[in-house]
């Protein structure tokens, strides 16, 4: 019997998440927070997207979905004090949304409860049609109504390659390039919880992402 339950508690409270995160923000390229220096001006603006190939959340499957953080970070961003609005997207059905929130809101525990606690403020939980066409820094990224951004990648090679950098400290996949790119268009419009800016020219970096927490 006490097998039984644990077994239970432990499919309950455990993930694994694979696919991208996606970074746009109002620093200038690159991303400081990338290497725990403050932002540009002293605050940043951002939108980090997490968009899942595959994975699972206390049980429940949650593959190709995507999920994005619309936070204006005050100050250094491992300093915390996070102000963000999450936006979910639509075609999550109900449990896979209230999986989705336990684990990045930091109630399943793991290294996701560590980035949920530098949020210190959760202003709403939107559900919108998200489209995420991002690859190696190129595409574009759209929660309707609600952010627009377009961004192309950096090359800064002879042989026009992207821009990457490398090292634990720019993804969470080991030796998986962070790819370097600047925004064409980056547009965040929701006035009813005070976010609303607009920014051309600026960071957006993306690399492969993964978590996982088995307690």
């Amino acid at each position: 019997m006490n097998t039984t339950t644990m077994s239970t508690t432990t499919t309950q409270a455990s993930y694994h998440l694979e696919g991208t995160m996606l970074e746009l923000c109002s620093c200038a390229v690159s991303c400081p927070c990338f290497i725990g220096e403050d932002p540009d001006r002293g605050e940043c603006f951002g939108v980090i997207t997490f968009h899942l190939e595959k994975g699972e959340a206390r049980g429940v499957d949650v593959s190709g979905l995507t999920l994005v953080n619309v936070a204006h970070i005050p100050g250094n961003a491992l300093a915390g004090g996070w102000r963000s609005v999450l936006l979910v997207d639509s075609r999550a059905e109900e449990e896979q949304v209230e999986a989705l929130l336990d684990a990045f809101g930091g109630k399943l525990g793991g290294p996701l409860a560590d980035l949920a606690s530098l949020v210190g403020e959760v202003v709403a939980v939107e559900r919108v049609p998200i489209t995420h066409e991002a690859f190696e820094a190129n595409g574009r990224l759209e929660a309707e109504g609600m952010v627009e951004a377009a961004f192309t990648p950096i090359q800064s090679a002879p042989d026009g390659s992207t821009a990457t950098l490398y090292g634990s400290a720019f993804t969470t996949v080991k030796g998986a390039p962070a790819y370097i790119g600047k925004s064409q268009r980056y547009r965040v419009t929701l006035p009813q919880h005070g976010m609303e800016w607009s920014f051309d020219g600026h960071n957006a970096i993306q690399t492969r992402w993964m978590m996982e927490y088995q307690p």
